[in-house]
């Protein structure tokens, strides 16, 4: 999951918007989306274990 985020984030500085931004702003954005797919993938795992 780690490695796809790393993977969009450098495809996104190279050809997308985010060259656009300041390099704060799209460490920020990353930093947040990685966050949430933590807290994402934390939820996903401790439903799959509470419902075997």
């Amino acid at each position: 999951m780690i490695f796809l985020v790393a993977a969009l984030l450098v495809m996104g500085l190279l050809l997308g918007s985010v060259v656009h931004v300041p390099v704060q702003t799209a460490l920020i954005a990353a930093a947040c989306i990685g966050g949430w797919l933590l807290v994402f993938a934390a939820r996903e795992r401790r439903a799959r274990h509470h419902r075997s």
